[in-house]
């Protein structure tokens, strides 16, 4: 059987969880002031820009990582690229972050226009988790957008687990004047880690659970959570039996579930995302929405920053679309 306070070294630890909980925090800070004050925050808050072949990769491809990209192809000769746009930039200022909008000039993007496959102008794309959707071509009537763009955030929270970051100026001055701030949780979440640490996986649920309950978004106890969470799920688990039904059974999805999370506890987080990214694409109905749930959570352990997580997102993506 494996040992109770099995150690999660091999994969983050609690000083790993407290450094992207804190980076966290300093860019909800950045966000809530910039909601205070109207201005957007510095680097990456822009619901509307212009993109170049240059800056594809940062500000489509890894961005897509964390909200979906929808990018409208452009040309200044185009009269009904005139129409499209100002209604996009609108509707991407109305959604307020649920997705962002990457305006990219075909005429001086040519390498881009070819890659994309595109036909005519105007002709609008997504880009989720590092994967392109063809949304529509030409003027579309404002109702059919909308339409489009709510499936589409929809699809990438649901499938994905990619939300944006809600931009609501407004809303968030409310907010802060009439609630205090939440916290401060750190003697609850040292508890939670030395309970981690001393194999006791239930205190350490409940400790994470408590900061939750009155600081929903917490970083640090979300990831702490997932992890504890993870280490109870395994702990009562024979490592060898599990690893044996996985490989004499490939299509047995909830031993490709055990086995996934066996591979992440013990470090092998790309074995762990790969086995669950076959799982989905080779099932379907429940057990496909079963492994990719699992997956997600799994994404949650190590977190959203780690380029592996943004490898198995795209590598999802493949298998999904």
């Amino acid at each position: 059987m494996q040992p109770r306070n099995m150690s999660m070294s091999g994969v983050v630890d609690l000083a790993a969880v407290k450094a992207a909980g804190e980076a966290k925090q300093k860019a909800e800070q950045a966000r809530a002031e910039a909601a205070r004050t109207g201005r957007a925050p510095a680097g990456g808050a822009r619901l509307v820009y212009d993109v170049d072949e240059a800056g594809f990769q940062q500000d489509v491809l890894q961005r897509s990582t964390e909200v979906p990209v929808v990018i409208d192809f452009w040309a200044e000769w185009c009269e009904p690229c005139k129409q499209l746009g100002p209604l996009l930039e609108r509707l991407a200022n109305e959604y307020a972050g649920a997705f962002v909008l990457a305006k990219i000039d075909v005429d001086a993007n040519q390498m881009l226009f070819q890659q994309f496959g595109v036909q005519g102008i105007p002709a609008v794309f997504a880009v989720v988790a590092g994967q392109p959707i063809p949304l529509f071509q030409g003027a579309a009537p404002e109702a059919q957008i909308r339409q489009v763009l709510d499936q589409l955030v929809q699809a990438a929270e649901q499938q994905f687990g990619i939300v944006g970051a809600q931009v609501d100026a407004q809303g968030a001055a409310e907010q802060a004047a009439a609630a205090p701030p939440p916290g401060p949780y750190d003697a609850l979440l040292e508890a939670a880690s030395q309970a981690l640490d001393a194999g006791d996986l239930g205190g350490a649920v409940q400790a994470y659970k408590n900061v939750l309950s009155d600081d929903p978004a917490n970083p640090e106890a979300k990831l702490g959570l997932a992890q504890a969470e993870l280490l109870q799920r395994v702990q009562d688990l024979d490592p060898q039996a599990v690893r044996k039904e996985a490989a004499d059974n490939p299509a047995d999805v909830p031993a490709q579930i055990r086995a996934a999370d066996l591979d992440l506890v013990g470090g092998h987080v790309e074995d762990a995302f790969g086995r669950l990214v076959e799982t989905v694409k080779r099932t379907a109905g429940d057990d496909r929405e079963a492994a990719r749930l699992r997956l997600l959570e799994l994404f949650e352990v190590i977190g959203a920053e780690d380029p592996r997580v943004t490898a198995a997102r795209t590598a999802l993506a493949r298998v999904l679309f």
